[in-house]
């Protein structure tokens, strides 16, 4: 089965689990034609395939609540309890039970694929290195959540870069469209209910946001409060892609809010699962960095051995996988991750070809 194929099976299967927007998906399978990284971000139902077979040596390794589309660019802040700006693994929607090692090696082949097209200017051995470095000093640690306050002031440098600026977020909220169809009464009542007081006026916009989720419902409320802008999204959730590529029949979860409550993590307290959909607060400070949005003078093996950390803080979420992959990882050669990222870049860009030569696009 080629990418094309598995797009189109993967999508008549989501098809059955939520209400799809085929405008969106369309703009996805633009995206999916620019390169191999996007490509990467929009199919991780598509890794679900090519992984267990390229990485066959891996699929024995020790299983976690993983993230499992994880990647350079699934990282973000948001506020916690305290006010405090916090940074990490900014979505779990395709949260699974699975070999540790997939989040890793999946989060190192999006940086050798960034690297490999300008995004990141080090070394992908080096940043292989750098991630896996990250990963196990968390493990002897017991992990520990990245809060930009006293410390991690390098990293608050990149989570109050220019481009994230209220005046900039602000403009880009008042661009959604109207949104148009109907929205389901509980989304209503749930973002209603996450806004700071009863009955506030607001206004329901259409975001289009993300790759791997682009053709999921996101609706959007505008408001003003106390003088000043708020924004709320709630977002359709589907089974994670790993029940398709599992072709798993019965029954399926999302398990969104339970990798969340078991992770390392200073939890954003406006993050709330209902149902099947995730209700959050959108602000300047609490939505995903992008590469294109970085500082140009960059630690970028700090910010790769960082995210290698923050992995690890989710992994430890699972009772009794701290010794069972500090174990693991002591039997593993130096540069099996670099040699598996490696693999999997290929098979990516292999199918990139394909998917640009087939005009799905």
């Amino acid at each position: 089965m080629n990418i094309v194929k598995a797009t189109r099976r993967y999508e008549q299967w989501l098809g059955r689990h939520i209400t799809l927007l085929p405008a969106d998906l369309r703009l996805k399978h633009q995206h999916m034609t620019e390169s191999p990284f996007p490509l990467l971000r929009s199919t991780f139902y598509r890794w679900m395939q090519l992984w267990p077979k390229i990485c066959s040596d891996l699929a024995q390794a020790p299983r976690v609540l993983a993230v499992g589309d994880l990647h350079v660019e699934n990282f973000g802040t948001w506020r916690d309890l305290e006010g405090r700006l916090v940074w990490g693994v900014n979505d779990f929607d395709e949260a699974a039970n699975l070999p540790y090692v997939l989040d890793l090696v999946r989060l190192a082949t999006s940086a050798m694929l960034a690297v490999n097209e300008g995004h990141l200017s080090v070394k992908a051995k080096d940043a292989c290195a750098a991630i896996l470095d990250g990963y196990r000093e968390a493990l002897v640690e017991s992990g520990r959540p990245f809060v930009l306050e006293e410390e991690n002031d390098w990293l608050r440098q990149i989570a109050l870069n220019e481009l994230r600026d209220p005046v900039h977020f602000w403009a880009k909220m008042d661009s959604l469209a109207k949104f148009s169809a109907s929205v389901p009464a509980k989304v209503k009542k749930a973002l209603e209910q996450l806004m700071p007081e009863p009955d506030l006026p607001y206004k329901l916009c259409h975001r289009v946001a993300g790759l791997g989720s682009l053709g999921h419902m996101r609706v959007v409320a505008l408001g003003t409060w106390c003088g000043g802008r708020i924004a709320r999204e709630a977002k359709a959730l589907a089974p994670s892609a790993v029940y398709w590529a599992r072709e798993t029949k019965g029954k399926t979860s999302i398990l969104y809010q339970e990798i969340i409550d078991g992770a390392v993590r200073c939890p954003d307290p406006f993050v709330k699962l209902r149902g099947s959909w995730v209700i959050r607060r959108l602000s300047p400070h609490c939505s995903r960095i992008e590469l294109t949005t970085m500082p140009k003078k960059l630690d970028e093996l700090r910010l790769l051995n960082a995210m290698g950390w923050e992995t690890a803080n989710i992994h430890l979420g699972s009772r009794g996988a701290r010794k069972s992959i500090r174990r693991h990882l002591d039997r593993m050669k130096p540069d099996f991750l670099a040699d598996a990222a490696k693999q999997m870049a290929k098979a990516v860009t292999d199918d990139w070809k394909v998917w640009r030569q087939s005009g799905a696009g």
